[in-house]
Formats: structure tokens, C-alpha cells, sequence
């Protein structure tokens, strides 16, 4: 046989035993190890040709009877011998010098000490060999364990979260022989030098001596739950590592399943850190939306738009026209649209959504049954500066959507909104709120009439990656050599990804009765200038600022632009949301009738379109948008609320 061939069947061997059938080999061979420690003393002082009496006899038999409790007490079979550190010298050291003492101890006691029993060098030349052989025994099985040829390939690797995900894809890396797992990490205390199958758990602290005794090549993040600012500062504290982290992506199916695929395990990414764990949608409420169905996407083009063209295409729609005022954005969409022209017809429709006999057209011809208005113009800084296109496109252009659907007996209309739509401080977040206003509005009258239609909207945050968002900008500035932009130090943002946002609405869509305006699970908002810090930590740099003037990329503060604020939100009263079905979906209880003095403010806004200046159409805008929302089911009805800004801006 081949020291190859032994090796592996080793390491078969090895992997095939129980841990007690192990601890209990380590016994045995201690007891061989020590009997043989004690009988070489006696040669090595007496003479290679000495013959052992019945007392001498005795005390090399005594001799593991004594030490093994003494290795039990001390943890010595505890440890897992593959991961076994240096450390360990120590310890072994202690308990061969204790048990040594016990022995001599035992001796002299009997009447056996000195002469013929036991000589006074005796038990300094037991507990030497004791002490080589027992740790010599232990590293050579280290050795052996991790330089068997089934694992010299693969890499050397720690899982960094040691619950239920964790172990599971430790078990499925090493069943499809993708890496070597010589480790867990976990901030749990209580699982520090723990072994899970056969695996140690270290703390967190214990970290770069691990890497570096144990030859770590790679880390890998597997912790779901965590909350963002937590992965993101474990991932910041790994990248100061020499190893390559990769982490288990949140939308991974194999934590909900326990079956992992290695090759979806990805390179660190900062969106996966932002990304939360997943809960799997529910299928049969997408495709009651979806499938067999006729469907119209305004901003089609868009992060959001283009998303949900994609879900779309995947869950068999008997049509869908997708419409945006973008050439080159509906033309990129389009050709990702893996099932379009083959599964079902798709038609492109460049136009705007103010364009009413453009609207009505699409809509009356193609008999549309569900609509996902996502065309707005989502910038707050910029349609700060286009107040009027801004008004017209996100105001008139829903409104024009809206009432087109509804007189065309669409049955389901989906409004994308934002958090910025609560307690508006930008013409953005205002006009966003008018929107929800308006498909209220719709939505009442729908009820009314009894036609049967759902007009709902859905509040949520910032998802992850999408156009013009902080992420993508901080990546730019950090490959530029920096500065790194803040607006403020304290301003915080919630942020989802685009695919869990986007299949969160389509199943509001499905939960909606009509009227209601749907609200994301958004977590924990995350602080903009921690994401910062930590961003410039994974690329491997380090923040320059006044604690540490020789850094590489400074974070400049540059101030809240007009409109912007330090935190949104996503609901007027913590108090004032329902649950739903769906865990990750809430419903906002309808505490106003603002609704009901919505054909005024639009009145007022049209002719301010044409006779007033930006600045007055601004203040119109937020102040009518304020009012409406004090309108509280209290008795007072926003329709005969005197509306002094109105008459203001109309000239009357």
C-alpha cells in the first residue's frame, strides 16, 4: 500500500466514526502511549537489558489508570485533533505534569518509591516522554487529517455563522467535496469551543490567529438573519484579512430547503450584505396576478419597471406591453425578456403617460386586465429643479392612468410609491402622495359603482442598485481615489432589493380587496455614513479623517440637498398599520378622507402648470399636500376645507 493510498483510506475511515467511537481510539492509544512512556523510563535509567519486577510491573500499569482521568478533567479528548491548535502544548503539558505528580505521589505512598520500586529519576524521565509522545500522537493525527489527498485541493475554509444555515452548507460543501471546512465563526458565546459535527466553533476574537494557524484561504458568510449594519461590519472587519471572503446570497433557496449549491455562493458583495434573507414568495399569489393575464408596465425602462417585467415574463402573462419614454431603456429591457414573442406577445410602446389619447388607445385596444404604474421621475434633487415636469408627469400623468383604467375597466391598478410620499418635504415625495390620493380616489369610486376593479398603491424605500442610488455612486467615487460624499452624518435610508420589492408587490396586488395602500417590510433603516466607512473598508482601504490622517479616501460631508430629509419614513403613525398575510407586507389603516379634495388641488395645479413660476407651484404643492393629510376621519371633510392656496395660485 501507498502512502497515498493510506492516507485516503484514513481519511475515509476517520470521516466514517462517530465522535465518541474517536475519543474513545484517543483513549486507548494514551493508554499505549503512557504504559510505554513508563516502561522506556525504566530501561533508559536501569538498562536496555533490565527486568522488570512485580512493583515496577505495577507502576507501568498504574501509570494510565492515573493519567487518563487527569486528560478527561483537562479537556484533552475534547478537542478535535484536525483543528487542533498550538495552544493545546500547553494544556497537554499540564496534565502530564499533574498526572506524573499523582503517580509519584502513588508510589511513594505504597512502599514502592526508590530502590527497587520506583528510582527518584524515574518519574522525570516518565513525565518527558509522557509529554513528547502524548503531543507528538496528537499533531501527527493533525497532520495526517489535513494532508489527506481527498482534501490537499481544496480550500481551506470558515464558515462564518455557525446556526442552522451555517451547518448546513458546511455539510453540502463537504459532501460535493468544494471546500476543506476547518471552522465555524459565531458571536454566540455559549457556542465557543463547541464542535458541530465534528467541527469548532471560534470566536470572533480568536479570528486572525485562526486564519493564520490554520492556513484559512477563504471565509464564508453565512449568517441570513443578521441585520444589515451588522453584516456589513463583520464583512468590513474580514477584509482586513488575508483570505477571500465570498458570502451565501440572501435570496439563497438552500436556507429555506438545507440544499446548497456552491457555485451560487458569491464573491462579497455589498449589495448581499444590504440584502436581508429572504421569505420564499408565494407563488400562487404571483401567478393569480400574473398568469393568463394581460399586463401594462408604464416605466417599463426603469429599476423598478424593468424588474417587474422580468417577473412578468417569468409567470406566463397572455400579454404585455410595456411602455416608456425612453428609446434606448424599453430597447434594454426588451432583450431581457427571456419567454417574450415565443411564450407571449410584447409590445414596446414609446410615449408618455400625460399623453391621455395615448393612454386610452393602449388601453382600450389591448384590453388591459392588470396595470403597474411605475413611470415617474424619482430624483428628488432633480425634480426639485424641474418642479413643473415634475408635477405634470408624476401628478397628471398618474391621474390620466388611473382614470383611463378605471373608465376602462381594468381589474387590477398598482400604484409603485415611496417613502418619501410620508410627511412630504420635497416636490418628489409630494407628487407621490398625490398619487396615492388619486388611486384612492379611484378606488372609492370603483366601490361605489361596484364594478368590481382594485386600485391599491405600494410604500416602500430605496432599493438596492437601482439608477442613481448611493450605492453604485459610492463605488464610483471609491475607484476614483475619493472623496466619498455625505449629505450628512446622521442621515439614514432604507433599502431592499429590487427583486424582493418587486415580488412583495405583485403579491399586494393579490392580497388587494381595493382602496388600500400596501407597505414593505423595509428592517432597520442604515446609517448612509457608516455605509460609507465600511464600503471603503471592503475595497481595502482605510477612511482618511482626523483620527487617521494618513487614510486613503476621505468621507466629505456636503449637506442635505433641498427637498431631502435626515430620515424617512414609511407610515404617518407607527400605530396606524395592519398586518397581513404575508409577514413582510403591512396595510396602512385609512386614517384621512384626503382623498376627497383631490379634483380641487388638481384644479389648482393645472392652471398654476401655465400661469404661476416654479416657486409658487412649489409652495401650492406642499402646503395643499400638507393640509390633506391633517384631514383626520374626525368629522371634518377635506373637500369644504377652505383651499386659500388654491385661490392664491389661481389668481382668484
Amino acid at each position: 500500500m501507498t502512502s497515498i493510498d493510506f492516507l485516503k483510506r484514513l481519511e475515509r475511515t476517520a470521516n466514517r466514526m462517530s465522535r465518541r467511537e474517536k475519543q474513545l481510539l484517543q483513549v486507548l492509544l494514551d493508554v499505549v502511549i503512557l504504559m510505554g512512556a513508563a516502561a522506556c523510563a525504566y530501561l533508559l535509567r536501569l538498562g536496555f537489558g533490565h527486568q522488570f519486577n512485580l512493583n515496577q510491573i505495577t507502576m507501568i500499569v498504574v501509570a494510565p489508570v492515573i493519567a487518563i482521568p487527569v486528560f478527561v478533567r483537562l479537556g484533552l479528548y475534547r478537542a478535535v485533533l484536525r483543528y487542533l491548535p498550538e495552544r493545546a502544548l500547553l494544556t497537554i503539558f499540564r496534565a502530564v505534569v499533574l498526572a506524573t505528580l499523582v503517580w509519584t505521589a502513588v508510589a511513594f505512598f505504597t512502599g514502592s518509591y526508590g530502590g527497587d520500586g520506583v528510582p527518584r529519576t524515574i518519574p522525570f524521565l516518565y513525565g518527558m516522554l509522557a509529554f513528547v509522545t502524548v503531543s507528538l500522537s496528537r499533531f501527527t493525527a493533525k497532520w495526517l487529517l489535513l494532508h489527506a489527498p481527498a482534501k490537499r485541493n481544496l480550500r481551506r475554509t470558515l464558515i462564518y455563522g455557525a446556526g442552522k444555515t451555517g451547518t448546513q452548507l458546511a455539510r453540502a460543501l463537504a459532501d460535493a467535496e468544494e471546500a476543506n471546512v476547518l471552522g465555524f465563526v459565531d458571536d454566540d458565546r455559549e457556542m465557543h469551543g463547541r464542535d458541530i459535527g465534528g467541527i469548532r466553533v471560534y470566536s470572533p476574537k480568536q479570528l486572525e490567529g485562526v486564519v493564520t494557524n490554520l492556513g484559512i484561504e477563504e471565509i464564508i458568510l453565512s449568517i441570513p438573519a443578521a441585520s444589515s449594519s451588522t453584516k456589513l461590519k463583520i464583512a468590513a472587519q474580514l477584509s482586513r484579512l488575508p483570505v477571500t471572503v465570498r458570502a451565501l446570497p440572501y435570496r439563497s433557496s438552500g436556507t429555506n430547503t438545507g440544499r446548497f449549491d456552491a457555485s451560487s455562493l458569491e464573491k462579497l458583495d455589498i449589495s448581499e450584505l444590504i440584502g436581508r434573507s429572504m421569505i420564499p414568495p408565494d407563488q400562487s399569489l404571483i401567478e393569480s396576478v400574473i398568469r393568463g393575464r394581460r399586463i401594462l408596465i408604464t416605466g417599463a425602462g426603469g429599476s423598478i419597471g424593468s424588474q417587474l417585467a422580468r417577473l412578468v415574463d417569468a409567470n406566463g402573462p397572455r400579454e404585455v406591453i410595456l411602455v416608456d419614454s425612453s428609446e434606448y431603456a424599453l430597447f434594454e429591457v426588451s432583450r431581457t425578456l427571456t419567454n417574450a414573442g415565443q411564450c407571449y406577445p410584447v409590445h414596446r410602446q414609446l410615449g408618455s403617460v400625460v399623453n391621455e389619447r395615448f393612454v386610452r388607445r393602449l388601453m382600450e385596444q389591448n384590453r388591459i386586465d392588470v396595470v403597474f404604474h411605475a413611470a415617474a421621475y424619482k430624483h428628488v434633487h432633480l425634480v426639485e429643479q424641474n418642479v413643473r415636469e415634475g408635477i405634470r408627469n408624476n401628478i397628471f400623468g398618474t391621474e390620466v392612468v388611473a382614470r383611463v383604467a378605471f373608465e376602462s375597466g381594468v381589474d387590477k391598478f398598482v400604484f409603485i410609491s415611496t417613502d418619501k410620499a410620508v410627511n412630504p418635504t420635497s416636490v418628489m415625495g409630494a407628487t407621490k402622495r398625490m398619487g396615492e390620493l388619486i388611486v384612492r380616489r379611484y378606488a372609492d369610486e370603483a366601490e361605489e359603482k361596484g364594478t368590481g376593479q382594485d386600485f391599491l398603491a405600494v410604500r416602500f424605500g430605496n432599493v438596492i442598485g437601482s439608477s442613481g442610488s448611493v450605492i453604485p455612486l459610492f463605488t464610483r467615487q471609491i475607484e476614483a481615489g475619493g472623496p466619498v460624499t455625505v449629505t450628512d452624518r446622521h442621515v439614514t435610508r432604507y433599502f431592499m432589493a429590487i427583486s424582493e420589492a418587486v415580488e412583495l408587490i405583485v403579491q399586494s396586488a393579490a392580497l388587494s380587496r381595493g382602496g388600500e395602500t400596501f407597505l414593505l417590510d423595509m428592517g432597520e433603516p442604515i446609517s448612509i455614513y457608516e455605509l460609507a466607512r465600511d464600503m471603503i473598508a471592503l475595497s481595502g482601504r482605510r477612511v482618511r479623517d482626523e483620527a487617521n490622517p494618513d487614510g486613503d479616501i476621505e468621507i466629505e460631508i456636503i449637506g442635505l440637498r433641498p427637498g431631502e430629509k435626515l430620515h424617512e419614513e414609511l407610515w404617518y403613525d407607527t400605530g396606524s398599520t395592519i398586518p397581513t398575510r404575508h409577514p413582510k407586507i403591512m396595510m396602512a389603516k385609512r386614517l384621512t378622507n384626503a382623498h376627497l379634495g383631490i379634483d380641487d388641488i388638481l384644479s389648482g395645479l393645472r392652471k398654476g402648470l401655465e400661469e404661476k413660476d416654479e416657486t409658487e407651484l412649489r409652495s401650492f404643492l406642499l402646503e395643499e399636500t400638507a393640509r390633506l393629510n391633517r384631514a383626520h376621519l374626525d368629522g371634518r371633510d377635506s373637500r369644504v376645507i377652505p383651499l386659500a392656496s388654491a385661490a392664491k395660485l389661481s389668481g382668484r
